[in-house]
């Protein structure tokens, strides 16, 4: 399997040198030349298999350089109950007929974004181990990101992990989660500005070759394919749970800032799982939505970008974007190019409304769409605790209330939760007048020292403090 860039760079490369790599060299994001095709008779046969199991058969599908042995040992070691709380690893909660909740957050830091990210910790140390190398991780967080990756990354041999952070525009809880980790190869990097631009000074530093290759430096964001790679899976899981046969299609509803998420879903939809709709949920920072309304893409400045109540959202600059647009132009790299390097980087926007692709969003690719408030996320708490005895946090409410826009009858639709109420508490309060439960293990979690650094939306300053801590 060989992978490709976006923005046509001529170079082909195997899929552990793009784990370490994060960006293509032309500022583009690999995608496999091809997407492997799964059939009736495949998904019949992984239908029974434990989600280890199945990780390792779908990652074998995009990963040939990594000795199969390896890689199953790879995946039996990082889904297990007692990392991901049950044996099923994502279950499956029927919330009324026809609508369903994947549980995604019963990991390490109590958000979907473990379930990548403690593969891509143990990918790491293999590879880095087999090499005989170390590496920088660079990444930027709205929230969910930097916690998962650093309790992924935290004492691995070889990995340092600089991540930046939009400073006090994360809950209390998710900063505690971050800051108060004290492992020497852990920097947190709260940088003065919105998440967008903490993800602008990863790129820049990434599409610096020279600083890139010298320092090592690699990333977790959803920009590096291999954490992409990994929520395909549980689209698969999910699949299978909300279905008796393969003859039956289901849809997703997916809360998402990055496109990152939802972008998994794609994947597997262009793999041959049988999914009709991907609705993609946003909140009050709605370009996504807009898009696929429109299909006028307007990326939103700083001074645009509203802080919302599910502020993992809160982002109007999706990087994942560009892999969908890709496919949705026919992996066209030139066409490519001039939406995301002309258009977008001299106007902050591209316009398809008049171009044939954009009908194929909806028509081949299923994508739909929806935008929350936070008057909707407040209701959506409260009826889902009243009519289900079941607490959600804020963004689930953004995909709860988005699922039921775009139901089907006889589809079922699955939303994919996105972190446990916890990490959200003021707004749960705000709904419902009570603090949602908290694991014994994150008891007093805000009162712990903190460790971090206040540093400018610079990416020299940020290039400056990883060279001195490298060095």
């Amino acid at each position: 399997m060989n992978y490709l860039s976006t923005r046509g760079h001529a170079d082909r490369k195997r899929f552990c040198e793009i784990l370490l790599e994060g960006l293509a060299p032309d500022g583009g994001l690999y995608l496999p030349e091809t997407y492997p095709q799964v059939d009736t008779a495949t998904l019949a046969k992984w239908r029974t298999l434990p989600y280890a199991e199945l990780a390792f058969e779908i990652l074998s599908l995009y990963i040939d350089d990594i000795p199969a042995a390896d890689l199953k040992a790879i995946c039996a070691k990082t889904y297990t109950a007692e990392v991901f709380g049950t044996d099923e690893i994502v279950p499956l909660r029927e919330l009324e007929d026809g609508v369903y909740l994947e549980a995604l957050s019963n990991g390490p830091t109590l958000a979907f974004k473990d379930m990548a990210m403690q593969l891509l910790g143990n990918l790491f140390e293999y590879e880095l181990a087999r090499r005989g190398a170390e590496l920088n991780i660079l990444g930027a967080t709205s929230g969910d990101t930097g916690s998962a990756a650093e309790y992924a990354m935290r004492g691995k041999k070889g990995v340092r992990v600089f991540m930046t952070s939009p400073d006090g525009r994360m809950s209390p809880f998710q900063q505690a989660q971050m800051f108060s980790l004290q492992d020497a190869n852990i920097h947190n990097i709260a940088i003065t500005g919105v998440f967008d631009d903490c993800q602008d000074i990863v790129k820049a530093v990434s599409n610096d070759l020279g600083f890139k290759r010298k320092y090592r430096i690699g990333t977790v964001n959803s920009i590096n394919w291999a954490r992409l790679l990994a929520q395909v899976v549980y689209y698969f899981a999910g699949y299978f749970q909300a279905t008796a046969s393969n003859d039956k299609p289901v849809s997703f509803t997916v809360p998402s800032g990055n496109f990152g998420n939802v972008c998994a879903g794609h994947v597997a939809r262009m793999m041959g799982l049988p999914i009709q709709t991907l609705v993609v949920a946003t909140n009050e920072n709605d370009v996504l939505d807009e898009f696929f309304r429109t299909g006028v893409y307007r990326v939103r400045a700083a001074v645009d970008t509203h802080e919302t109540s599910s502020p993992s959202m809160d982002i109007s600059k999706a990087s994942n974007f560009e892999r969908f647009v890709f496919d949705l132009v026919g992996r066209d790299a030139d066409r490519l190019r001039q939406l995301f390097v002309d258009d977008l980087g001299l106007t902050g926007s591209f316009d398809l409304s008049a171009d044939p692709a954009f009908q194929l969003a909806a028509e081949r690719f299923g994508f739909r769409s929806g935008r929350s408030t936070h008057a909707d996320r407040l209701a959506m708490i409260r009826d889902t605790e009243k009519r289900f005895a079941t607490l959600i946090d804020p963004h689930t409410a953004d995909g709860l209330k988005a699922a039921r826009e775009q139901l089907t009858p006889g589809v079922p639709m699955v939303v994919l939760e996105t972190a446990l109420p916890i990490k959200f508490a003021a707004t749960v309060v705000e709904a419902l007048g009570e603090e949602p439960a908290r694991p014994k293990k994150f008891e007093g979690i805000e009162a712990l020292p903190k460790r971090v650094v206040q540093l400018p939306a610079d990416a020299e300053a940020v290039k400056a403090y990883i060279a001195q801590h490298c060095d």
